[in-house]
């Protein structure tokens, strides 16, 4: 990674959160613990940043309906990401794949 990279890097996620200060507070509200929520949990894919930002385009059209965000997103915010990224590896699973000898072949391969 050169210094480019890092240069595009901060300038997109500078955009980024731009676009989250321009939502209605509640949403903003949301969206951070919604992130918290996510950092901590781990999804393997979240560093590529087409979740955080498909979030953020979800929110804008709600916002511009006019919606509240819990009708968006139901009154369960750890739920609601929990199933965005139900079907992603996170780096829980990746450790506990480490620790229980899982590293993708068969005992029987040893």
């Amino acid at each position: 990674m050169g210094i480019r990279d890092i240069i595009e890097g901060k300038k997109q996620w500078r955009a980024h959160v731009a676009r989250v200060k321009a939502l209605p507070p509640d949403y903003q509200i949301v969206y951070k613990e919604m992130q918290k929520y996510l950092f901590k949990v781990g999804p393997v894919d979240l560093a590529d940043g087409q979740l955080l930002t498909g979030i953020v385009d979800f929110f804008q059209e709600g916002a511009a309906a006019g919606k509240g965000v819990l009708e968006l997103i139901g009154p369960d915010v750890a739920a609601f990401c929990d199933g965005l990224i139900k079907d992603t590896p996170t780096y829980a699973d990746a450790y506990q794949a480490s620790i229980s000898g899982k590293y993708g072949f068969d005992e029987r391969d040893r």
